[in-house]
């Protein structure tokens, strides 16, 4: 029995993609991006900031990271709790200690019921995204899109009228998506989503209401990644870091200029045998004289700068 030849047409097949919503292309073949001052490694250090409810709804999957025993899980939940009220206080020390200005990425929940937290947060002068409302509050295919669109506004409006800085950016919990998910983020007045890490640069996203900017901020390097479910070691996260600094280094030298995202998160990094992985890392990065340090939105304006046409 033969198939019907309407099985294997598809109308937005083409060559790249099959879609629309961002165009197709080699990261070597795209004209060279200069960082200023003539530095050749933008450097974004994310700086994740999350609440995991103790009562999880768990829809429609258990996040990541989130709680895995029978409730009540305070094994899990005091360990998250850690990072907001510990660890990420030895991050900002450490962050002051080697001028870095950080990207927090805070879900909104978090920002609304701890206000010392955010105060203190506020005082470095660093950049927050909106990391949804909590990590519980998932984005996802399937969705009733009124539902999502409140979500999207409830959280993006809240962390705006708490902040004393524009709110940019948006990195879903868990990265997860709906196929509504970057429109609902552009109507929004979003400018960059950082949930898909397809790339190593920046790259425009075209949706409903007009572009967006995917900035990659890569899994395979963060700190959970790496320590929290491949196991390994401290030192291991530290030689990956610098491995992949070092590379982007190297690649710099003849096809422009490359960014490292650094994702980390307090709760694990922040802990008192750890911390000094993070101050090895930075030590390395900030030595460099050909890296430029920044939050996310100072690297979207610089790349902007260079490349962004009329749509």
């Amino acid at each position: 029995m033969s198939l019907d030849k309407d099985y294997l047409e598809y109308p937005k097949r083409a060559y790249g993609h099959d879609h629309d919503r961002f165009d197709w292309s080699m990261l070597a073949d795209r004209a060279p991006i200069q960082w200023p001052n003539g530095k050749r490694v933008a450097v974004w250090i994310n700086t994740s900031l999350q609440f995991y409810p103790l009562n999880q709804r768990g829809t429609p999957f258990k996040v990541p990271n989130g709680m895995t025993m029978p409730y009540p899980d305070l094994r899990h939940f005091t360990l998250r709790d850690y990072g907001n009220r510990v660890g990420i206080y030895r991050c900002l020390k450490t962050f002051d200690r080697y001028g870095i200005r950080p990207t927090f990425a805070i879900n909104s929940q978090l920002a609304q019921d701890t206000p010392y937290l955010l105060e203190e947060l506020k005082g470095t002068g660093g950049e927050f995204i909106c990391h949804g409302w909590n990590m519980d509050h998932l984005h996802y295919g399937g969705q009733d899109q009124e539902e999502e669109a409140e979500l999207v506004k409830h959280s993006v409006d809240t962390l705006r009228g708490l902040v004393d800085s524009p709110v940019r950016g948006w990195l879903s919990p868990a990265k997860n998506q709906s196929w509504h998910t970057p429109d609902l983020l552009a109507a929004n007045g979003i400018e960059y989503c950082c949930d898909w890490v397809n790339d190593d640069m920046p790259y425009r996203f075209r949706t409903a209401h007009g572009p967006l900017t995917m900035m990659p901020l890569t899994t395979e390097i963060e700190d959970q990644f790496i320590i929290g479910q491949n196991l390994h070691s401290e030192d291991s996260w530290v030689e990956q870091v610098k491995d992949a600094f070092d590379f982007l280094l190297t690649e710099s030298a003849t096809q422009g200029g490359r960014m490292l995202a650094l994702n980390i998160h307090p709760w694990m990094i922040g802990q008192p045998h750890r911390i000094s992985s993070l101050e090895a890392v930075l030590e390395y990065i900030t030595a460099h004289e050909e890296t430029w340090q920044a939050s996310a939105g100072e690297i979207l304006d610089a790349f902007n700068a260079q490349t962004v046409k009329e749509d």
